[in-house]
């Protein structure tokens, strides 16, 4: 089974983040298709909208923490590095496609699904969507571009708060900071979705690829990622970290000693 599954509709290419089971996290061959995929729509001038998605009711938890944990102690600094590395690709060239990109957001947008999100250009949500940074959690700093990508959107006073306290946002609440463009009932949200790809995909999509070049020319998105996934192995070495993942598979409040 493919952990990405494209689909179009016209000029609309809906991307689903396909591993329902865990909640569409990330893993590093995931982070590689998702990678692959987004490249290869760079070069395609018949796509004209792109819409990511997740499958299942849920849109992405982030990195898969199991994986994580399967990788300590040795080895969980490179696997984080590699993954961000292929994550950090996909969300570069989100940023340079000329056609326009919506997250189409159910259930939950954790941790570098929260990125992902935060990375498109407009996002849709279900009314019962849930939106965290969490990275905090376990112990890591933000990345997907998350620390360029999220001041910009809502300000730094309230990035900030998000991410040192990673509070669990609805939909609403996403809206009313600025994070969601919209919010609709859930039963409403594939057909909404799809009337607003279609809409942007009939649209003048050099003028909007120039726009969106224009609104990010201040922007060093990959010079920022690279710092971030330089910050997050770093800190994947560090007992927080595995004290972080522990508490979270074990569903308990985690216990930091602050190294």
């Amino acid at each position: 089974m493919s952990e990405i599954v494209l689909e179009r509709m016209g000029g609309a290419v809906f991307l689903t983040l396909n591993r329902p089971e865990r909640l569409n996290a990330l893993v590093v061959s995931m982070a590689r298709e998702l990678a692959r995929e987004i490249s290869a729509l760079a070069e395609d001038r018949s796509a004209r909208c792109l819409v990511l998605r997740g499958a299942g009711g849920n849109f992405c938890a982030g990195g898969d923490v199991k994986e994580f944990r399967i990788q300590l102690p040795a080895a969980a600094s490179a696997y984080i590095r590699e993954l961000t590395m292929y994550f950090h690709s996909a969300i570069a060239t989100l940023g340079r496609l000329r056609m326009p990109v919506i997250a189409s957001v159910s259930g939950v947008a954790a941790g570098g699904g929260f990125s992902l999100a935060a990375a498109c250009d407009l996002v849709i949500g279900a009314d019962t969507a849930r939106f965290a940074i969490a990275y905090g959690h376990i112990a890591l700093p933000p990345d997907g571009g998350l620390t360029a990508l999220l001041p910009r959107r809502i300000g730094y006073g309230r990035a900030m708060e998000l991410a040192l306290l990673s509070p669990v946002l609805s939909a609403a609440e996403a809206q009313q900071i600025g994070l969601v463009n919209r919010v609709v009932p859930s039963i409403n949200l594939e057909s909404e979705t799809q009337a607003l790809a279609q809409r942007l995909a009939e649209g003048p999509t050099e003028a909007f690829g120039q726009t969106k070049r224009l609104l990010q020319r201040s922007l060093d998105l990959e010079r920022q990622m690279e710092e971030e996934r330089m910050a997050i192995s770093a800190c994947a070495r560090t007992e927080d970290f595995a004290a972080g993942i522990a508490a979270l598979l074990e569903k308990r409040p985690p216990r930091f000693a602050g190294r």
